[in-house]
Parts: C-alpha cells; structure tokens; sequence
C-alpha cells in the first residue's frame, strides 16, 4: 500500500478534474478495492498532518484541492479569482440543481422574470447544460446540472446538496457573521 500512495497522489495532482476511483484502479492495474484503500490512506494521512491541501470527494471522484482558509493568499499570487454569481445566476442555478431536469419556462415561472440570459450564462460558465427535449408541445430544452457544478460547490453528487432547510440555516448564519462570500468561494483544485 505505502508504494501507492506517492502513485495515487501523482495522479491526483495531475488530472484535470476528479479523478474517478474505477479510472484510478485501471491506470493503475489493480483492483477498485486496492485504489480504494490507497486513497483512504492519502486522506488519513491529510487529516492527520494537516497540510495546505485536502483530498475531497467530488463529482463522482477524487480531488487534491486548496484549503478553503487560504483563499485570499491565492487570490494575491494571481491564481484565483473569487466566483461571484449574480443574484438572478444564483437563482436560477438553485431552482435548476433542486428540480431538475427543468425548463426555461418552469425556471421563468417560480423567477417570475425571462431568464433566458441568466441560463445562456450558466451554460456559458458550464455549470449546466441542456439535458434534452421535453416531449410536449414546442418540445423545450430541458436543463440540468454539470459535473463542473458539483467541482465548484465541492459536492461529491446532486444527493449532497443541502436541503431547504439547512440552506435557511447557512443563510441566517452568513447573515448574522457576514460570511457570505465565505459560501461561494470555492477551494481550487490541483
């Protein structure tokens, strides 16, 4: 296993995106359960020796990623910019990651505004994308999440997006301390 590791975080560190454990066991020609045991060791050992990245579990994958606290020293060197969504982005992205597959006009309805640009721009961003067709009449797209959305809210699937009424508590608790941006920066990956 130890012979690993110093493998598996070469690879980490490396690709472009999560790395996905059956991808992980098969550039490394073992078994998922052997890929599986290195990477639990790497973020054992992470935990245990805290250091300026963590290994977090993200779209479907594996990602070495900065810590959040050092956001702002990143930012200094030039090599993160802060991800600041509009008020009407944000909106329409929650209605898209809570109901999906959704609509233009289901977005628009529960908005009560056009909501054509804000969705050109999140496809533009590619924190989502068109599903395919609704099979009524005019047969509208469909709008879902990306893969790129669960990197940038580090959520490993759409099952750990928080519910209404944790996201009410994450609200009042970025009213009261003024966190706000706190929720929306994200860590960078590696």
């Amino acid at each position: 296993m130890s012979e690993l590791k110093p493998l598996v975080e070469a690879l980490l560190f490396g690709a472009d995106g999560p790395l996905r454990l059956d991808r992980l066991a098969e550039v490394l020609e073992v078994e998922r359960s052997v890929a599986v045991a290195a990477v639990e060791a790497l973020a054992a050992e992470y935990e245990a020796q805290p250091r300026g990245f963590f290994l977090q579990e993200v779209a479907g994958g594996y990602q070495l990623r900065t810590r959040p606290e050092f956001a702002e020293y990143l930012r200094r060197l030039g090599r993160t910019r802060p991800f600041k969504f509009s008020r009407p982005a944000l909106e329409a992205l929650a209605i898209i990651a809570y109901r999906q597959p959704v609509t233009r006009t289901e977005v628009e309805y529960l908005r009560g505004v056009d909501s054509g640009s804000v969705l050109k721009t999140l496809l533009d961003k590619h924190l989502v994308r068109i599903l395919g067709k609704k099979d009524v009449p005019g047969k509208p797209a469909i709008y879902g999440t990306t893969r790129e959305f669960l990197e940038l809210f580090g959520l490993p699937d759409l099952a750990a997006l928080p519910t209404l009424k944790e996201f009410g508590e994450l609200a009042e608790d970025a009213d009261s301390d003024e966190s706000a941006a706190v929720l929306m920066q994200e860590p960078t990956g590696g």
